[in-house]
């Protein structure tokens, strides 16, 4: 089904490791490109607050840095690990560095969005911290622009989880 979450698409860690989604299969995730020299970097904190309020419910952020827009992800993967802990105690899963857009988007937000399109029907994503959350069935439930604090999805990830 298009509007099905790919666990099974290979992903890398930070850490470098590869590996596949397949962990968070029955989970409430929150999927975000991230960057840490982006206005919305500050959403860290929130989205580590959303974590840590809901993991114990069967609740995942996956962060994904992307460099795509006005190269605000300039780092390696150990420069961003070093700023997302020391700046914001991130503690959500982070994974290396992607595409989002373009010919070498990674097939993880081909699929995602595929599955909810933004504004006017276009798949692109804007910016950074655009996110994605997807339900315990794998279903793409919502796609929320990056001006959409991590406070207004308390509700609908709550909804998720219940």
């Amino acid at each position: 089904m298009a509007d099905q979450f790919p666990y099974d698409i290979e992903v890398e860690t930070l850490g470098g490791e590869r590996t596949t989604l397949e962990g968070y299969r029955d989970k409430v995730l929150l999927v975000v490109n991230t960057a840490s020299k982006c206005g919305f970097t500050p959403q860290y904190e929130g989205l580590e607050h959303l974590y840590r309020e809901h993991r114990d419910a069967g609740f995942e952020v996956l962060g994904f840095p992307c460099n795509q827009f006005m190269s605000q992800e300039p780092g390696d993967a150990a420069s961003i690990r070093e700023f997302c802990s020391l700046n914001y105690g991130v503690s959500f899963p982070m994974f290396g560095k992607v595409d989002v857009n373009g010919p070498n988007a990674h097939p993880l937000f081909q699929a995602l969005k595929r599955a909810k399109k933004g504004l006017l029907g276009s798949e692109a994503i804007k910016w950074n911290f655009t996110k994605f959350l997807v339900g315990r069935d794998g279903t793409v439930l919502e796609r929320f622009a990056p001006n959409d604090a991590p406070e207004q999805l308390a509700e609908p990830i709550r909804k998720a989880l219940a």
